[in-house]
Order: structure tokens, then sequence, then C-alpha cells
């Protein structure tokens, strides 16, 4: 009974502490990630004298395109990054 439950109970156990610091992890980064780009918006909006009047929308389509290109770099990163390497190549490539 010892073995089975070494075998199987214990595996889980680490992949269950993985798990929970990879999603704590994920959270972490995304909530910084918020926070950072509501800093950005703060400081055009605050520290520059340029987006008033009807220029005060472009604070938000800049932070936008920030929030885009960190998206889009984490999910390059993901595509190419060590899983594309473990990936097996098919027969055509």
């Amino acid at each position: 009974m010892a073995y089975v439950k070494q075998e199987t109970v214990e595996p889980l156990k680490g992949f269950g502490r993985f798990v929970l610091f990879g999603v704590a992890g994920s959270v972490a980064i995304a909530a910084g990630t918020v926070l950072l780009l509501l800093a950005a918006l703060r400081i055009l909006q605050t520290e520059t004298g340029t987006f008033h009047g009807n220029l005060s929308w472009v604070p938000y389509v800049i932070v936008t395109v920030l929030g885009l290109l960190v998206i889009a770099l984490a999910a390059w990163r993901i595509v190419a990054g060590p899983a594309a390497r473990r990936t097996p190549k098919k027969a055509n490539e």
C-alpha cells in the first residue's frame, strides 16, 4: 500500500503544487502588467501637457497599443519558446 501511495499520491501533490505556483505567478504578472499600463495612462494624462481637449483620447489609444504589444510578445514567446523545441516536427517541414 505504501508503494501505491508513493507512486500516485506524491506525484499528484507535486503536480498540484506546480499548478498552484504557476497560477499564482500568472495572476501576479497579470496584475502587475495592468498596474503598469494604468500608470502609463496616468503619466500620459497628467505629466504631458499635450493631450487635452480634442486629443484627450490619444493616451487611451497609446496604452491600448502598449497592452496589445505586451499580449503579442507573450504569445510570441509561448509559441517560440521551449515548447516549440519539444514539439515533434512534421515530415514535410
